[in-house]
């Protein structure tokens, strides 16, 4: 994934770690960012210009690393050891390629021609070659995919970012972001699934998939990070930043990259 980061970090350790949305691009980006962040200093928080509600996010961060702490993180560690990776990567390929479909709608809704053919290829091939979708076939043909989420539909159209916002549990967004999530969850082809017992036993797979998918993201901020909540912040807008800019360019913007757990990863 290719991405832009604010090089930023602040000078005090809150609580830390949290929940978790969304998987495994965004690790990569958490930990160079964390290294390059580690030893700085930083202005105060509070001027920074897009986190107005900085007393509300940093209470809402703390709730979400209490609850990281309590429960997910335990969950998501006992999954990593008793399931095979194998398993596990089939798992994350699984989710990735129903993705696709509503990545193809937000593409097509973007004029985004190219990233709506990827998304169609994609999905076609992983589900028909890929034993529905278990195996990522695509990406080993070179298919790149092309992420989107109605929250980069919003910005293509014109909508600005807004504030930083951390959701209860959801974790880091943007006042758009959030506007966009419930379409989104709409969007998502397991919310089509009748059967209520199977759709939230898929819910809950992928959270705990994505969680578990970020634990070495989360044992990297521990160890580099003076300040997470303000480390995470950056990422965040970072990399939706790389994803959608306000002026409404959309670039190549892979996986889940834009998509940090609540607590950002430590989650």
């Amino acid at each position: 994934m290719n991405h832009t980061h604010d090089e930023t970090a602040a000078c005090a350790r809150p609580g830390a770690g949290a929940a978790v949305w969304r998987r495994a691009s965004a690790i990569g980006a958490v930990a160079a960012v964390s290294l390059l962040s580690g030893c700085a200093t930083t202005q105060d928080a509070s001027a920074h210009p897009q986190d107005p509600f900085e007393p509300f996010n940093r209470s809402m961060y703390a709730f979400n690393d209490g609850l990281d702490r309590a429960v997910l993180k335990p969950v998501a560690t006992v999954y990593r050891d008793v399931t095979p990776s194998v398993a596990r990567d089939g798992v994350s390929n699984f989710f990735a390629n129903l993705g696709d479909v509503w990545s193809f709608v937000n593409n097509l809704l973007q004029g985004q021609g190219e990233g709506a053919y990827n998304s169609m290829v994609r999905f076609s091939v992983n589900t028909f070659l890929g034993m529905g979708g278990l195996f990522d076939i695509a990406s080993e043909a070179g298919i790149a995919r092309r992420k989107q989420d109605f929250g980069q539909t919003l910005g293509r159209w014109g909508v600005p970012s807004g504030p930083y916002l951390v959701l209860p549990v959801m974790g880091p967004s943007t006042v758009r972001d959030a506007a966009g999530l419930p379409v989104d969850m709409l969007g998502n082809p397991v919310s089509a699934i009748q059967d209520i017992p199977v759709r939230n036993s898929l819910y809950a797979l992928r959270f705990v998939d994505t969680r578990a998918g970020l634990l070495n993201a989360s044992d990297t901020l521990d160890a580099v990070a003076v300040d997470r909540y303000s480390l995470m912040r950056d990422v965040y807008l970072g990399l939706r930043k790389s994803g959608t800019a306000d002026d409404g360019r959309i670039e190549d913007y892979d996986d889940d990259a834009g998509k940090l757990p609540p607590d950002g990863g430590v989650k």
